[in-house]
């Protein structure tokens, strides 16, 4: 009897395991669409002016890593070359160099346009032995000053009626002759 019941046991095991619903296979296969984006060219325009009132734009492509040059009705496209520090372009017959503001545009070798900024550095200390360093930047308008040797701080021309004025949110240079006076939020921080 014992038999029958362990045997009766193991099929009703077996049976209600054959009911049970074999698991449904999900579609696994993966559709992958792509989308190709075309990325805007990433353009800088820029014109600069010699001292003898020549003009040079350039239209720089970062993205493909090109100018593009018109100077005296001539137009040119230049490839970037790796520079050491500034930039660098060239093609068979100009090469253009330049860091910061200063450019250099040579045609077969010779140098056809320059353009340099007016940089003047100074430096100064009062009667209280505080130093001021600036870099006046007389084509841009600017001054970099350094109280103290500390942070840097930029200043953008102002129109005086005479001597100098540049200032920025917080401070303000003011200055005529051998006079000159750095303030902060109103408050003189250098006098010479």
């Amino acid at each position: 009897m014992t038999k029958n019941i362990l045997a009766l046991g193991v099929i009703a095991t077996l049976f209600l395991n054959s009911c049970k619903e074999t698991p449904k296979q999900e579609n696994t296969e993966t559709t992958t669409t792509e989308t190709v984006e075309k990325v805007a060219d990433n353009m800088i325009t820029t014109t600069t002016t010699d001292k003898n009132g020549n003009t040079l734009n350039m239209s720089f492509n970062n993205t493909k890593g090109t100018v593009t040059i018109s100077f005296n009705g001539e137009t040119s496209e230049l490839v970037q070359e790796k520079s050491a520090s500034g930039i660098w372009y060239k093609n068979n017959q100009y090469e253009l160099r330049g860091k910061g503001n200063d450019i250099e545009l040579k045609k077969d070798g010779n140098v056809v346009f320059e353009h340099q900024d007016d940089v003047v550095n100074t430096s100064l200390k009062d009667n209280e032995g505080r130093t001021l360093d600036m870099t006046f930047n007389n084509t841009e308008g600017t001054v970099k000053a350094y109280l103290n040797g500390g942070e840097q701080i930029d200043l953008v021309a102002e129109k005086a009626a005479s001597g100098i004025w540049y200032k920025n949110d917080q401070y303000e240079l003011r200055g005529k002759g051998e006079n000159l006076e750095l303030t902060k939020d109103g408050k003189t921080v250098f006098k010479k």
